[in-house]
């Protein structure tokens, strides 16, 4: 997911890089330019991990850049242009959406030719298996696994006498604790403490369609739009409800946009859906006992997310078989572990779960003490996570989308009925690509 809050060291990085894509150097060295994350840990991190590989790798020689912060503006550009950096990481819908687009080059002749079965079945099946267009183009292999749950206040819940979120939790008991939770309300009904809170996003939104037995995208055809079937609709009806009617839940205008997470650590909310990429955050700026459960179970099933977060490499590179040894070196265990000791991102490699749990524990061993970190990692081993659905053509249907859901959550100004029509107007998009 994308973090926030560039650093100078970013910047200072950025400055140096090569202007264009790819070059040789005078000495015959190919250079790489490898752009990723803007945080303030990232940089640091990134740099130290590419001196191995410059270790390994005599002959290459990376550049790392950070994301630019209109990323999903500047990006289509320099891919366009022919600028773009070698090897990028990229996640949500937006990276699929750019692999259908032709920007991203099709890995699997190199994952056939050149990458052990044994890596590819630590990966979580649903999290591999979207990093492909519907027509079978590989764009992408995992970065990091990071899966949605309930983070909870356990002070406020202490406080209200409300037991805590357990694995038997489903939706009827997330509503009956958001009641129980939520603080005394001003003349306006707004509460003095919300009672939960989600990122109004394409794969947070998915994720409660999916527990309501809906989907986005017809599996069987992705240029079929599922997102006005009754059990989508229902599902996104229910996040509405909460917003709007029992002003329980949080929108980003009730918060001042902040971000969930830091409403959360600011206890102006009770409860949180967030990921195993908020952890470091949460742990370090909570105030109280911070506990985590699992998603809860909807109407259908229990559903969390498995990010698309994916290295790719730029279609344009003027060095692929360079670029894929770089690939490689990012999915590596070594590199998974780095992610993990610099900012608890949660290995996208099933047998270095255990390892990340104790990185955590070792950080924040207090903390942690009564904390399931291993929630995070319940969906990638029983099966249950699941991805961003993504139709034909992704970059329409998301604007679509977005600019539906912002009327319908952020500003509570239009049904969720509204999503019929958007619906009609997203497979009509489509239609062009699947007639030609």
């Amino acid at each position: 997911m994308r973090l926030a809050g560039a650093a100078a060291a970013s910047a200072a990085l950025a400055a140096c890089s090569p202007t264009l894509s790819s070059r040789a150097s005078r000495d015959g060295k190919v250079q790489l330019v490898y752009q990723d994350w803007r945080t303030d840990w990232f940089p640091e991190m990134a740099q130290q991990m590419l001196e191995e590989f410059h270790e390994t790798h005599p002959n290459i020689q990376v550049f790392y850049t950070p994301d630019p912060e209109n990323l999903l503006e500047q990006m289509p550009l320099d891919m366009e242009s022919g600028t773009a950096p070698d090897v990028l990481a990229g996640c949500c819908d937006w990276l699929p959406a750019w692999g259908q687009q032709g920007y991203l080059l099709d890995l699997a002749p190199y994952v056939r030719a050149d990458l052990d079965r044994e890596t590819i079945e630590e990966w979580d099946p649903a999290q591999y298996r979207a990093l492909f267009t519907p027509d079978g183009l590989q764009f992408a292999l995992p970065k990091y696994h990071g899966a949605l749950a309930l983070y909870y206040n356990k002070g406020l819940f202490d406080a209200r006498r409300v037991d805590y979120p357990d694995a038997s939790w489903d939706h009827d008991d997330y509503l009956a604790a958001m009641k129980r939770v939520c603080g005394d309300r001003n003349r306006a009904g707004v509460p003095e403490i919300w009672g939960s809170m989600m990122d109004v996003a394409w794969d947070r939104i998915q994720v409660h369609v999916n527990a309501w037995g809906g989907r986005f995208v017809n599996p069987a055809d992705a240029t079929l739009s599922m997102m006005a079937m009754p059990p989508s609709l229902e599902a996104m009806e229910w996040i509405r409800g909460r917003m709007w009617d029992d002003r329980l839940m949080a929108s980003f205008l009730d918060v001042q946009n902040v971000e969930t997470r830091r409403a959360f650590v600011d206890s102006r909310i009770a409860m949180v859906e967030d990921g195993s990429w908020a952890l470091k955050d949460i742990l370090a700026g909570a105030n109280f006992s911070v506990g985590v459960a699992p998603m809860p179970a909807g109407p259908v099933r229990r559903a969390t997310l498995a990010t698309t977060d994916g290295f790719a490499i730029y279609s344009g590179t003027r060095y692929p078989e360079a670029a894929w040894e770089l690939v490689k070196f990012l999915i590596s265990r070594e590199y998974g572990l780095a992610m993990a000791r610099a900012n608890f991102l949660q290995p996208a490699r099933a047998s270095l779960i255990d390892q990340w749990v104790e990185i955590v524990r070792s950080e924040f061993a207090t903390r942690t003490r009564d904390v399931d970190i291993a929630v995070f990692a319940d969906g990638h081993l029983n099966g249950y996570s699941v991805t961003a659905e993504v139709f034909a053509n992704q970059a329409e249907a998301s604007r679509l989308a977005r600019a539906a859901w912002q009327q319908i959550f952020t500003l509570g100004q239009a049904p969720v009925d509204l999503m019929r029509e958007v619906s009609s107007q997203i497979e009509a998009l489509q239609k062009p690509r699947r007639e030609g």
